[in-house]
This record gives structure tokens, sequence and C-alpha cells, in this order.
């Protein structure tokens, strides 16, 4: 027996006792290191870190860090490996269910979307009914998008992530009245918010009102001045006004913001623009 253990009565680890601490000692040091690095930014170390923790243990707070930081590196198959186990684990977990349906959403798989919020209580979270309208969305059934969103508002009437998508499909459906009057309450509820401005202003564009809708883009770019779609918007309508200086300026600025969007020249984008702005698309 060592000097100290005899002092202080410690028992005599044995040496499965002492490989089982020496390797909860490596398994923290991984799950922490790994911690530390996904703050910091050094997504590849945390996932090495993450990764060799899990070959020691199954823990499912490894595996929820591991998916995070994959998500970040844009491997989404990867994370939705994880949360497979995790949910295997844990199915009746209501956050882990989420993120799964988060996932497959970003990975634009949205019949898996459905099946994992079909299986959800809609009245557990509210984000149930959100997440299937939004999956019906990208299978391109708005119908059906519009009936969750219905359902979801009547139950919760100031959930403005719902208004605001239900104003958008009902815009895209023609449905000008209805989508402005989503609109109209989203601006007195958050009426300084880019997206809430730029809807109004889509929906004042379909109702023929040019220079409304000019001031609710103006307003947009006041709150982000880095804002793209603004920019892209604004200039598509100045294209329709007949006013090409500022319709070129701007979607040139828009290009600027995002470059990654669209490679064409600024003349081609001028092209597309007038296209799709002109009721006859010529």
């Amino acid at each position: 027996m060592s000097f100290w253990k005899a002092i202080f009565g410690g028992k005599e680890l044995t040496p499965e006792e002492e490989k089982k601490e020496a390797e909860d000692k490596n398994f923290d040091l991984l799950k922490y290191d790994g911690i530390k690095a996904m703050k910091i930014g050094r997504a590849d170390y945390a996932v090495r870190c993450f990764e060799e923790a899990l070959k020691m243990r199954n823990d499912l707070e490894v595996r929820d860090y591991l998916q995070q930081v994959l998500i970040r590196q844009g491997d989404l198959e990867g994370a939705m490996s994880q949360l497979e186990i995790m949910t295997a684990a844990e199915p009746d977990n209501l956050m882990l269910n989420l993120q799964m349906a988060h996932v497959a959403y970003m990975m634009e798989d949205y019949d898996r979307m459905e099946q994992i919020c079909s299986a959800l209580d809609p009245n557990a979270d509210e984000r149930v009914l959100l997440m299937l309208a939004q999956a019906m969305l990208g299978k391109n059934q708005p119908e059906k998008a519009i009936e969750h969103l219905n359902t979801l508002i009547t139950n919760h009437d100031d959930y403005a992530d719902a208004r605001l998508l239900r104003s958008k499909t009902l815009l895209n459906l023609g449905f000008t009245d209805e989508a402005d009057a989503d609109a109209m309450w989203l601006l007195e509820f958050a009426g300084g918010h880019e997206d809430v401005l730029l809807l109004k202003a889509q929906v004042e564009t379909a109702k023929g009102q040019q220079e409304t809708a000019l001031k609710l883009y103006d307003m947009a770019i006041e709150v982000n001045p880095f804002s793209a779609e603004a920019f892209r918007r604004r200039g598509e309508l100045y294209m329709a006004m007949g006013r090409t200086d500022k319709a070129e300026s701007d979607l040139q600025q828009a290009k600027e913001l995002n470059p990654e969007q669209d490679n064409e020249d600024i003349e081609q984008q001028v092209k597309e623009a007038y296209k799709n702005a002109s009721p006859f698309g010529v």
C-alpha cells in the first residue's frame, strides 16, 4: 500500500479499478477538450475528440455535441446518424425528435420530416405543426401547409413565425387579401422586423401599390443595410416601373452582398428581373 493511502486509510485499487479510473479520466479529457474546441471554432479537432470519446463509451451527451458540430461543418448525414442513435435510446424525447426533423428539413428530406413530425403530439410543442407545414411546402402541397398553419394559429394566435409563413404561402397562392391580413397583424406585432417589412412590400407589390412597396423596401434596407434580398426585390420592382438605373444599381448591390447566389453578370440579372416583373414574361 502506498504511503498516502496508508495515512488516509485509502483503499488500494485493483488492476481493473485502476484501468476503469484511467478510462474515465481519458473519456472526460476527450469530452471536455472537444467542448473547448467546439466553443473556439476548432470543429475538426472537436469531432476527433468526440469520436474518440464515443469509442470508449456510448454517451448521449457527447453524441449531442457531435451532431451539433457536424451540422456546423455541413455534414448533415453524419449529424442525422448521431440523432438516429440518440432517438433510438430515447424515443420519447421530444427535443431530439424535433432536432431530427430540423436536420431533415436542412437535407430537404421532406418525406422524412413529415414522418417524424406526424408521430409527435402537436399539443406538446407548437413547432410540430410549424414543421409539418414546412414539410408540406417542401413537398409542394401548400394547401395542406395552410391547414396545419390554420390549426396552429387558432391554438396560438400570437405565433408570429406561423403567421409569417402562412402569409407568404397565401401570397404565393394568389390570396393577396388574406396574405395582407397576416402581414398587417405582423406589422403591429413586430413592425420593424426585416422579414415583416419584406413580406408587406411583396403584398403591396401584388396589390399594385408600387410606391408603398418601395418605401417598405427602403425601411427594410435601413433595418439591415446588408440584406441582399431587399436590394434584389427592390431592384426587380424598379425594373418593373421602368427605372432602369436604380434597378441596375440595386441588383448589382444584391450580387455584391451575396455573390454565391448568382454568378450571372449584371446585364443578365437585369434582363431576368425585367422578365420576372413583367406580367407577360417578355
